[in-house]
């Protein structure tokens, strides 16, 4: 059985198409998350809607507590971190991860920054080897074969990796570098362009990235039934 964790960053709380001022990103999670469910009604999802309730951004208690020692950790450095493990057990628990985000002003959201930073974590995602001072990092999430699949949307055009306005975008190789530095590496992309151009630019857009949608659904879901289900240690 496939677990699935559903993450929405927009700001917006809607679903374009459906609801004014809906966001394309939410439409693009919605269309994957509903056909795998339709195909596989068995597998189960955990969705978290951090663009309605962001998760809290770092402190100082946060950083203090999360570079502690387990073992020496006081009770105020656990519940500074209760929120980090919350959202780290939900990650682990994961086969595959869906983030729907919009790219704002260059790159993503505060609140997904605000995920990002409770995740990557000494000691839960990401080990630290202080004998190899040039590559110190060691992915912890490297268990199992999880797949991530990143649904966003943006105003501008040709944006892709090569393409003329690629430099503008931020977004996408951040968290390529994010979930690759935790051992998630199996990251697929798919985008819709032109909000704010809107018209025919941006209903080619959409009708293309569904298409993509229903395709990389079908292919996923190929290659997980043909992985062998983790063995209890």
């Amino acid at each position: 059985m496939t677990h699935i964790l559903h993450i929405d960053a927009s700001a917006r709380p809607g679903i374009a198409g459906t609801d004014n001022h809906g966001s394309h990103s939410r439409h693009l999670t919605y269309q994957f998350v509903s056909q795998w469910q339709s195909g596989r009604p068995q597998d189960t999802v955990t969705y978290r809607d951090i663009g309605q309730n962001p998760p809290s951004i770092i402190s100082h208690d946060w950083i203090a507590s999360a570079f502690a020692p387990e073992e020496r950790r006081e009770s105020w450095m656990k519940n500074a971190l209760t929120e980090s493990d919350q959202l780290i057990d939900e990650l682990i628990a994961a086969d595959i991860v869906v983030i729907g985000t919009p790219l704002y002003n260059f790159g993503m959201p505060a609140a997904l920054k605000a995920w990002v930073d409770q995740v990557v974590r000494p000691g839960r995602t990401v080990e630290f080897d202080d004998t190899n001072p040039i590559d110190p990092y060691i992915p912890k999430l490297t268990d199992r074969k999880r797949h991530a699949v990143v649904l966003t949307a943006r105003g501008g055009v040709n944006m892709a990796p090569g393409e003329e306005m690629a430099h503008m975008n931020h977004l996408e190789p951040h968290l390529a570098t994010a979930l690759a530095f935790i051992g998630i590496t199996r990251v697929h992309y798919i985008a819709i362009e032109g909000q704010e151009v809107g018209g025919e630019v941006l209903a080619k857009s959409v009708a293309a990235a569904i298409q993509k949608v229903e395709t990389l659904v079908e292919e996923l879901q190929v290659v997980l039934e043909s992985t062998p289900s983790p063995q209890p240690a």
